[in-house]
C-alpha cells in the first residue's frame, strides 16, 4: 500500500505521462487489479508491468553472535509511466518505469536509525526486474533468487548527513510457504472497481549473512518478512493514511492487519488482514474481525508528525489481544529524494495472550499519513 508517482524536482530522471482516465479515476492504459487472479510462482514474484504501481519489500530482525540486534528493511518500488500497450518510444534513454528504493537499518542496542533512498530509470539498465522470475535492483541494491534462496543486497554510504556506512549481504530461505492476502485474488483497498491489489507475503524467511557498520562486519541470523503487492488506482481520496503490521509470533504463526484510516479518523470498511497458522494456512479477516487501541504516541522533532506507535491489537474470534511496541521510538523515514513521503516504519515487540496463554512476538510496523498528505503514495 505505497503509492509512487514522479516529482517536477526531479525531472531529468523523470517524465510524466498523462493518461485518459475512466470514470473511477483508474489510469485507463494500465490494467486494474480484478476478482478471479490465480497466482503462478515463481512468474508472480517478478515484474507485472500491465499494472501501473508495484512493490517487493522485505523487512527483518536479526541476531550477531555477540548477542546485538538489528531491524531492517529494503523495499523497491516501480512505477508504470507508459504502459506495455502503447507503442514502445525505441530509445535507450525513454522512460516507461520509474524504480524508487529505501533501506534502512535499526541498531536496537545502540537505538540508532539510520536509512537511505535511491531513485532510477529502467531505460538505461541502472534499475529494473525481470518479468518472470524474482530479480529487482537499483544500482547495487538487489534482490535475486537461487532456487529458493533469496539473495539481498543493499550499501548505505555515508553522506554529509549520515556519517555511518552500513550494508547487508543476507540470504533468505523460506520456512513456510505463500500466503495470498485477501479474497479471491484481490486484497481490496476501497469499494471502487479496481481499487484493490493483488497481494500476498512470505511471512517467515529464516535469514542469514553478513551486516556491515562501518568496518566491522557481523555475522547474523534471524528472520524476515516478503511482501509482494501491484495494482492500480488502489487508494481513495477520503482515505488519509494507513496502519500496517506484519507479525511472528513464537508459536510459529503470524498476523497481517492493515487499517485504512478515512478523513473522519474512522476505519475503512476495506482494512482487512490475515491470521496465518503454523501450516500455512490462514484466515481473512475483515475490518469487522478486528480492533486497534492506540496506547502511545512520539512527536517527530525532524517533522513534527504524532505517531501512535504502540497499539493494543484484538481479534475476539480467536482468543488474540496483542500489545505491540517499537523498540525505539525514532524510526520515521523523510524520503525527500526518491517518494517525497514522510512515514514511520520500524521494528516492534509483541506481547500478549492467545486463548488465554501467554504469546510473545517480534516484527514490522508502517504508519503513514501523520506527517501530512499522502497524495504521493503507493
Amino acid at each position: 500500500m505505497r503509492q509512487v508517482l514522479c516529482s517536477f524536482l526531479t525531472v531529468l530522471l523523470c517524465v510524466t505521462v498523462v493518461h485518459a482516465a475512466d470514470e473511477h479515476g483508474a489510469t485507463a492504459d494500465f490494467a486494474l487489479a480484478l476478482p478471479g487472479y490465480h497466482f503462478s510462482f515463481p512468474r508472480d514474484h517478478g515484474s507485472h508491468n500491465e499494472f501501473q504501481t508495484e512493490w517487493w519489500y522485505y523487512t527483518g530482525q536479526v541476531r550477531s553472535r555477540t548477542g546485538n540486534a538489528y531491524g531492517y528493511q529494503l523495499t523497491f518500488f516501480r512505477h508504470g509511466l507508459e504502459s506495455q500497450d502503447r507503442e514502445p518510444n525505441p530509445s535507450r534513454w525513454a522512460i516507461r518505469h520509474l524504480y524508487l528504493a529505501h533501506f534502512a537499518v535499526t541498531e536496537l542496542n545502540n537505538t540508532r536509525f539510520t536509512y537511505s533512498e535511491k531513485m532510477s530509470r529502467a531505460g538505461i539498465g541502472k534499475a529494473g526486474a525481470d518479468s518472470d522470475a524474482l530479480s529487482v535492483w537499483i544500482d547495487d541494491w538487489t534482490v535475486t533468487t537461487n532456487g529458493w534462496t533469496q539473495h539481498l543486497r543493499a550499501n548505505l554510504r555515508s553522506t554529509e548527513s549520515t556519517q555511518t556506512r552500513i550494508s547487508i549481504d543476507f540470504d533468505l530461505i523460506p520456512a513456510k510457504t505463500t500466503v495470498v492476502h485477501g479474497h479471491d485474488g484481490v486484497s481490496r483497498k476501497g469499494s471502487a472497481r479496481g481499487q484493490a491489489s493483488h497481494y500476498y507475503s512470505m511471512p517467515r524467511l529464516r535469514t542469514e549473512g553478513r551486516l556491515t557498520i562501518d568496518d566491522e562486519v557481523h555475522l547474523v541470523h534471524g528472520m524476515s518478512w516478503m511482501d509482494h503487492e501491484f495494482g492500480t488506482n488502489q487508494l481513495g481520496a477520503d482515505q488519509i493514511g494507513w496502519d500496517w503490521f506484519g507479525l511472528q509470533l513464537e508459536d510459529g504463526s503470524e498476523l497481517m492487519l492493515y487499517r485504512l484510516r478515512l478523513q473522519d479518523g474512522t476505519k475503512d470498511p476495506a482494512s482487512s488482514g490475515s491470521l496465518i497458522a503454523p501450516d500455512a494456512t490462514h484466515i481473512h479477516l475483515t475490518s469487522k474481525d478486528f480492533f486497534l487501541q492506540p496506547l502511545r504516541t512520539w512527536i517527530s522533532e525532524k517533522s513534527g508528525a504524532s505517531y501512535p506507535i504502540s497499539w493494543k491489537m484484538t481479534i475476539p474470534a480467536h482468543g488474540l489481544t496483542l500489545d505491540v511496541v517499537p523498540y525505539m521510538e525514532e524510526q520515521e523515514l523523510i524520503t525527500d529524494h526518491s517518494t517525497q513521503v514522510t512515514y514511520w516504519e520500524g521494528a516492534v515487540r509483541v506481547h500478549g495472550h492467545r486463548n488465554e496463554q501467554p504469546i510473545h512476538g517480534q516484527g514490522y510496523m508502517e504508519l503513514t499519513g501523520y506527517a501530512g498528505s499522502h497524495d504521493v503514495r503507493f
